[in-house]
């Protein structure tokens, strides 16, 4: 059978595919730890379950507006409003099934053939592949450790100067936790305006950040930074609702009609009982999140000082996220028994194999050298699967 062109041009999210191999392979009775997961380990709070069934109990189950009840919209507009300093309206508020599908739905309604896309990397796997099914170019900022993982001003000028419509921001950062600060986003803004692009700025994981730092939204910077600024969030890290599919962009009217009309021909409306739930998560108590951030803190901590003693292996501190991001170069030419590790991806083939631990390879990310290990399992799970990657790496000579 013939498949369409776009979809041969991508590929299966490796994040997903790597979780999927892990659960397969403890279906068969393989004891394996799971670094890859990209989701809160943490039950949904009780409150948040309970309106949802508050909302089933009162027969809330039926189709909504395309784009989300205004009732979520007002949540969304306060809670961004509270955190960020931003005001927007209704009209330029939309709802999506998760914040991937608010991104796709962007990527849609903007992007065509011919458009410059600029992308920092390491990056999320998924927006190199949702520019790519829009037809349009993706622009790559390759950074280094020695800047966090972030561009240079040289390269956000050097990128903006090539034509580009539009900057795909993340922070805090998946994979790296890299937090942008006040000054270096208020440079990204002011460029942004010069240079009449847009910033796509995923702020998923903006309350999930550490130690002295501080999110802010790039929105925040004026009007003239408003206006051209899409800000996405949604409720599946902070308050541990992956499952529940619910995601939402604030931007410019023009393009959020256009984005609902999209939606509209495709899922049309997000499922109106997470709505109602998302509702309580967002206006809800928000000790929650606290408490959850602060079990998170406390893994980083252990994950970053055992991979830093293993030798061959380096690890910068993340500031936000929940994902550890080491630098395994160190490992390269080395091998053991049949296994030679000369990639990312060979040593996290090794490990999954021989170990029995999962994790990503960087250059899903566009950073080879690396790995990503995900902190949001048990600190039960974290030790154990540290222990395992310490043995396997002991191997390698």
């Amino acid at each position: 059978m013939a498949l369409a062109e776009r979809v041969n041009k991508i590929k299966e999210s490796p994040t997903l595919a790597v979780t999927a191999k892990a659960k397969a392979m403890r279906a068969q009775g393989i004891d394996v730890i799971g670094f890859g997961a990209g989701e809160p380990d943490f039950d949904t709070p009780d409150n948040i379950k309970q309106a949802a069934e508050l909302a089933i109990k009162n027969g809330f189950t039926k189709y909504t507006p395309v784009g989300g009840i205004d009732q979520l919209k007002d949540a969304i507009i306060d809670r961004i409003k509270g955190d960020s300093g931003v005001s927007f309206e209704r009209p330029e508020v939309m709802v999506s099934c998760g914040a991937k599908h608010a991104l796709y739905n962007i990527s849609q309604a903007l992007f065509q053939e011919g458009d410059k896309v600029i992308i920092p990397a390491p990056c999320w796997v998924t927006y190199p592949d949702q520019v790519e099914l829009s037809g349009s170019e993706t622009v790559v900022i390759s950074t280094t450790e020695e800047t966090d993982f972030k561009p240079t001003a040289a390269q956000w000028k050097e990128a903006m100067a090539s034509g580009a419509k539009a900057v795909i921001l993340n922070s805090p950062c998946n994979p790296t936790g890299s937090v942008f600060t006040r000054e270096e986003l208020k440079e990204l803004a002011d460029l942004a305006v010069e240079h009449d692009v847009y910033i796509i700025s995923d702020e998923i994981y903006g309350k999930i950040i550490y130690d002295d730092a501080e999110h802010v939204s790039v929105a925040s910077f004026g009007e003239e930074a408003k206006k051209r600024t899409f800000l996405v969030d949604g409720v599946s890290k902070s308050y541990s609702m992956t499952g529940w599919r619910i995601g939402y962009v604030a931007g410019p009217q023009e393009v959020i009609s256009a984005m609902n009309k999209l939606q509209s021909q495709s899922t049309s409306n997000p499922t109106s009982i997470a709505q109602m739930a998302s509702i309580e998560a967002l206006t809800g108590p928000q000790d929650s999140v606290k408490d959850m951030v602060s079990h998170f803190k406390e893994r980083r901590d252990f994950m970053c000082e055992r991979l830093n003693a293993m030798p061959g292996i380096s690890c910068l501190k993340p500031r936000g996220a929940f994902y550890t991001f080491p630098n395994v170069s160190g490992l390269f030419g080395k091998s053991w028994d049949r296994w030679s590790i000369n990639s990312s991806g060979d040593f996290s083939a090794f490990l999954l194999e021989h170990a029995r631990v999962a994790v990503v390879a960087g250059d899903a990310f566009l950073a080879e050298g690396y790995v990503r290990l995900s902190y949001a399992t048990s600190m039960e799970n974290i030790r154990k699967g540290l222990d395992r990657l310490e043995e396997a790496v002991s191997k390698l000579s």
